[in-house]
């Protein structure tokens, strides 16, 4: 069918004649032309052309009244116009420059008045222009992007048949400014890493943070998912419950650098969860966490300090200025939007609440667990590999050392990967084959330090023109830091920045290093007031004390 049939007029006189021509007999007699003739208007020529359209079609389409002039496109161009003008489509028109369709007849004209030949009419190239596949020629024009949404069908879903069969897991910049808990001074907007469950629209738990899209987001945020939140909720004085926890069975992910990480991989190996990446470049096989992150940002710019979606919706309003909410209240405030409202509405998708989803479908089959929360979480921090030397093994330039690596330095194979959480430097986990081993800073004198406290001072140091950089000098370069920062009389958006990334640290203090009897020098973990081993609180991650 055509776009004939949008006009009533023309489809209405076509039936006429349909009606006229099934009531005329097999042999046309002269009164039966005169007939037909008279009822239709038409010629005796014209009758001829109809009756000979409609039985060789039988279909009332076919006697649609045409227009006059030429059919389109059914003159090709002259072969030596048709090189012309598909030399200058493919060079010109059908590029990223965009020309107008005048400024691609122009040049089109003038190559054929120096071939010597007629150009055609700028309407005529017009028609043949729409002849051409335009999914394609909006690609090459516009982009990707832009094409897709317009021509690409979608008539496939991507769907989950049980509970945790498949978790989305995906970055945004939060649509809002926070301040610094302190001063109240802006510091910038956070960063969210969000999980969903595609089978019951769950939001499995979130990592908000001040820095960019990492593997250590990754690891928080699926920590949350995993686990009993019920104590994070309750530390944060949060009433609503929020039952989903569990191991997924595969993670679909964009092509992030984090996600490609082989801690990454390894460490969903570990627990028998498949790896899913959408294909480069098609936002729309994430489309479950886009919605729920859409959905997220649209209730945040009701939020003082909002930058809304773009610089038009936000007009004059200073956003910083607005900004009142710390980092730890706005995840409060997130925590309060999913388990308040979005988890108790009825999903477009479900006809239900997802929560009512959840506990409906995890009735009879209870979620799995990792037996030990901890290590889960140490398996998806970030790793390196290093070899174990008879000093320890080093770092970023930090020696690390624990009596249990003694066992080691016998082995053939010293190489070992060491898992470290950029928050704080002061303890990483040596993976062995009968375990996690904590190594702590050779010299306990040393104070808890962020990584990204320790990049700063060696880019400050290399400024400097140090070449040879010790422990020492990145140390006592940080503390230097670390004392301006705290004595500056004008606080900076990148000071306040600086302040809130080691916020979650313990106190520094003085260590007792005095040898215990047997020539044994006390370590920190034996340091702990009642000499029971020290606990990190941040991973300790029923707690969730971070950031």
């Amino acid at each position: 069918m055509s776009d004939n049939f949008l006009d009533d007029k023309r489809w209405k006189e076509a039936e006429h004649r349909a009606k006229v021509l099934a009531a005329l007999p097999e042999q046309l007699g002269p009164g039966d032309i005169e007939t037909a003739t008279q009822a239709l208007g038409v010629s005796w020529a014209t009758l001829f052309r109809l009756v000979k359209r409609y039985r060789e079609d039988r279909r009332t389409s076919s006697l649609l009244p045409r227009t006059r002039g030429p059919r389109r496109a059914m003159r090709p161009f002259d072969p030596a116009i048709e090189v012309i003008v598909r030399h200058h489509f493919a060079k010109l028109y059908a590029t990223r420059r965009k020309p107008t369709r005048t400024r691609f007849w122009r040049e089109i004209a003038a190559d054929c008045r120096a071939e010597g030949l007629p150009p055609p009419s700028i309407r005529r190239l017009g028609r043949w222009l729409e002849e051409q596949d335009q999914a394609e020629l909006m690609r090459r024009r516009e982009g990707k992007g832009k094409a897709e949404p317009v021509f690409l069908a979608t008539p496939g879903k991507f769907d989950a048949a049980k509970p945790l069969d498949i978790v989305q897991i995906d970055h945004t910049k939060v649509d809002v400014t926070v301040v610094d808990p302190v001063t109240r001074l802006a510091v910038g907007r956070p960063t969210l890493t969000l999980a969903i469950d595609v089978n019951t629209r769950m939001a499995l738990g979130f990592y908000l943070s001040l820095e960019p899209p990492s593997l250590m987001a990754v690891a928080l945020c699926l920590t949350h998912a995993v686990m009993d939140k019920g104590p994070w909720l309750a530390a944060r004085g949060i009433g609503n419950a929020w039952p989903s926890r569990g191991i997924p069975k595969l993670i679909h992910v964009d092509n992030g650098a984090e996600f490609h990480a082989r801690a990454f991989e390894r460490a969903c190996s570990e627990y028998g969860i498949d790896l899913s990446y959408r294909p480069p470049g098609t936002p729309r096989f994430g489309g479950h966490i886009e919605r729920l992150i859409g959905t997220m940002m649209g209730a945040i710019h009701f939020l003082p300090g909002s930058h809304f979606s773009n610089s038009q919706e936000r007009g004059d309003l200073d956003s910083q200025a607005e900004a009142v909410m710390t980092l730890r209240e706005l995840e409060t405030w997130l925590a309060l939007e999913i388990t308040g409202s979005y988890h108790a509405r009825v999903h477009r998708a479900l006809d239900l609440p997802p929560q009512a989803v959840w506990n409906a479908r995890t009735g009879d089959s209870p979620p799995r667990l990792p037996s030990d929360p901890r290590q889960f979480l140490i398996d998806f921090l970030p790793g390196e590999e290093r070899v174990l030397q008879r000093d320890g093994l080093h770092l970023f330039h930090i020696r690390y050392w624990a009596d249990e690596l003694r066992r080691l330095m016998g082995s053939a194979l010293r190489k070992v990967t060491i898992h470290y959480d950029p928050r704080d430097l002061s303890c990483v986990f040596v993976r062995t084959g009968e375990g996690i081993i904590e190594a702590r800073p050779a010299d306990l004198t040393r104070p808890s330090i962020t990584l990204w406290e320790h990049r700063a001072a060696r880019r400050a140091l290399r400024d400097a023109g140090r070449k040879a950089v010790d422990e020492d000098l990145i140390f006592s370069t940080i503390l230097a830091q670390r004392e301006l920062v705290d004595e500056a009389q004008r606080t900076t958006k990148a000071i306040r920045r600086e302040r809130n990334r080691r916020s979650h640290l313990p106190p520094q203090k003085m260590i007792d290093v005095t040898p215990e009897p047997g020539g044994r020098t006390s370590t920190a973990a034996t340091q702990a007031e009642g000499g029971k081993p020290a606990k990190l609180p941040y991973y300790e991650v029923e707690e969730w004390d971070d950031d």
